[in-house]
């Protein structure tokens, strides 16, 4: 029995739509069993002496122990991870036969910890925002209340008392939160190309950079909690796009207890394995955290992990389909649903029986004439999304011409250059599901040769990278180039990601001629380029130096 990771959960998780504390424990399967149940009896014994009778505990097992947590007030989290760790000694020490732990003794340790990290005031604010209808946003720092322009913000501690503050002049904006394996970047960034065609400034955060209007204010991964906080205190924010990425709700929650409207994309194989997650259920309970706090949940028709999921939901769903006779689609219309859908190469959104087609996929310009269906199903969520929030269809439309997806717009997403004959196509494709999608566009697209770079993450379990291997032979690359991806090793030794993917082109039978390793991602972009001859296409996945291999790229064309 080990404890694996202790951390606090600042929104709704994964387990609870509550703030608390979790441990990740690993708990041989015989005796599982005995130990949760001592861990939920310690557990509640200390809630209770510690006049947190009104708390829970949650439980959610996985292939090799099991996440265990109780839930705790906002303010003392810090404190909730030390009671919940108790509980977990207490309950090893029953299950190993050893002697129980000072209780008293230990009951006064928790109470001190409690005791100075308790913020009375934090918790007064609190309040009175959730009476008046405003978001509450709070850190280890810094904590808000409103939104974006309608938002104010103060140390953590120095907060006023509710009737120091002027109410009247504190809102919130529209915000969204979008999740799903694949496309939720992209999602994001068409929304803000229909926020700016509508004039309003959009706060958003991705997995690149969080941007406020055309600034760039931070760089880096801030899918996550941090991110929301940091566009939704920005007093320039008029409506909030959160790229919602699977790893901040798991580690975290979420750092909102309401939004406007949520969307699920699509739910595949990814990442599986990490923090008590080891299954497409699970990841898809995961990802489906957000539902827990819209009003509105946009989803994928044509998903069926999402299908099962959205039975549970009592909110509002728009549902969103490249399948015209989406028997989904015609049940939700006929009950006077929403939703927006594909046909007869047009894009088309109803409200019951109003139906309205938004604007001909030719005019779409990230949709390659609609050769690239992902991002159709994109521009159909993204226009779903942006009606909820409030965009006319015109502002929507007008949006979705405007966005292209080039280096500045969109980063290492379906990036298109030419020179000398050439076409290369930069993505970020790195998983089953993002592969098979690139690769049925990518046989679309006339080429005397296509190459392919071919590298993934050290986290990635092998059946997973040989998974991906499949993918890409039967696509039917004339090269493919292995690569090292030095920055993502996650565990593993070098070499050791590149001999699995040899291995398994070797098992399928591709000839030693049709593949070469690569010592990096920027040597294998620098052999392909030497490589190419005119009318051949480069599929060059880029992850571990995206912009060095876009401005490659960009060199080139230029010359």
């Amino acid at each position: 029995m080990e404890l694996l990771d202790s951390r606090r959960l600042t929104g709704a998780n994964i387990l609870s739509s509550r703030p608390g504390a979790v441990i990740d424990v690993a708990i041989p399967e015989a005796e599982r069993a005995r130990v949760i149940a001592a861990w939920g009896e310690h557990a509640r014994r200390l809630l209770d002496a510690l006049g947190w009778d009104g708390e829970q505990t949650f439980v959610r097992e996985s292939a090799d122990g099991a996440s265990l947590a109780i839930s705790a007030p906002i303010d003392v989290l810090y404190a909730a991870t030390e009671v919940n760790e108790s509980a977990w000694t207490a309950a090893v020490a029953e299950a190993s036969g050893l002697p129980a732990p000072d209780t008293a003794g230990e009951l006064g340790r928790l109470r001190a910890e409690i005791d100075a990290e308790a913020n009375p005031a934090l918790l007064a604010l609190r309040t009175a925002a959730i009476e008046r209808g405003v978001a509450f946003l709070s850190d280890d720092d810094l904590v808000s209340v409103g939104m974006g322009t309608g938002s104010r913000t103060w140390p953590r501690n120095e907060l006023p008392a509710p009737s120091e503050v002027d109410w009247s002049a504190l809102r919130d904006v529209p915000t969204a939160m979008i999740t799903g394996t694949n496309g939720k970047t992209t999602t994001v960034r068409l929304l803000a190309a229909i926020a700016a065609a509508a004039g309003r400034c959009a706060g958003i955060t991705s997995t690149d950079r969080v941007c406020v209007g055309d600034e760039v204010i931070e760089e880096g991964d801030w899918s996550g909690p941090g991110g929301a906080r940091l566009v939704l205190r920005d007093r320039r924010t008029e409506v909030g796009l959160l790229e919602t990425a699977r790893g901040g709700m798991l580690r975290r929650g979420l750092a909102i207890e309401a939004c406007d409207v949520a969307a699920v994309l699509n739910v595949a194989a990814d990442h599986l394995g990490e923090w008590g997650v080891g299954t497409l259920q699970s990841l898809a309970e995961g990802k489906f955290v957000v539902t827990r706090v819209a009003r509105c949940v946009v989803l994928n028709a044509d998903d069926a992990v999402v299908l099962r999921l959205s039975e549970e939901l009592a909110c509002e769903v728009v549902w969103f389909t490249l399948e015209p006779d989406s028997l989904v689609l015609a049940h939700h219309v006929a009950r006077g649903g929403r939703a927006a859908w594909l046909e007869n190469g047009a894009l088309w959104m109803c409200h019951g029986t109003q139906r309205e087609r938004l604007i001909g996929v030719d005019e779409v310009p990230i949709t390659i004439g609609g050769a690239a269906r992902y991002n159709v199903a994109n521009a159909l969520a993204a226009a779903a999304i942006a009606e909820r929030l409030g965009f006319s269809l015109d502002e929507i439309r007008a949006g979705l011409r405007d966005f292209k997806s080039d280096r500045h717009a969109n980063p290492g997403r379906m990036n298109q250059f030419e020179f000398d004959g050439v076409r290369a196509i930069c993505d970020f494709a790195h998983n089953p599901h993002g592969f098979e999608a690139l690769f049925d566009l990518v046989r679309h697209i006339p080429a005397k040769r296509r190459l392919v770079l071919l590298g993934q993450a050290g986290d990635r379990e092998e059946a997973s990278v040989r998974e991906m291997v499949a993918i890409t032979v039967a696509a039917h690359f004339d090269m493919i180039v292995i690569k090292e991806l030095t920055e993502h090793l996650r565990g593993r030794e070098l070499g050791e990601v590149p001999a699995i993917i040899e291995s398994e082109l070797r098992a399928l039978g591709v000839p030693e001629d049709r593949f070469i390793h690569c010592a990096s991602e920027l040597e294998a972009v620098d052999w392909a380029l030497a490589w190419a001859q005119p009318g051949d296409l480069l599929l060059l996945l880029a992850h571990d130096k995206r912009d060095e291999v876009l401005e490659r790229l960009e060199a080139h064309a230029a010359r």
